[in-house]
């Protein structure tokens, strides 16, 4: 495979992963990071930097909006939910050594 068929590819995969996600609005962030070590704030997180090493500013809401489908603020009012403690607790488990 040629390498710009490749970046097409992986660029599709990409657009239907981000669309998958914004759908999926009962998935919390919490749960993607238990069970896969990143969630939707990652993803944005990475497209701001990846923008950034291009020389392209943008801002850390506005990358959100690319994951979400939407301003942050409105789909944590929409969907978030509060966490529960053994969810918290596992997090704090998977995640111990990253701080």
């Amino acid at each position: 495979m040629d390498p710009q068929t490749q970046i097409e590819l992986e660029a599709a995969a990409f657009r239907t992963l981000k669309a998958h996600l914004q759908k999926r609005t009962d998935v919390q962030n919490i749960d993607m990071m238990n069970l896969t070590g990143f969630c939707r704030n990652c993803l944005s997180r990475w497209y701001q930097e990846a923008a950034a090493e291009r020389g392209i500013e943008i801002g850390k809401m506005e990358a959100r909006e690319e994951f979400y489908g939407m301003p942050f603020d409105e789909w944590k009012a929409k969907y978030q939910t509060d966490a529960s403690a053994e969810k918290q607790a596992a997090f704090e488990v998977a995640h111990k050594d990253a701080t």
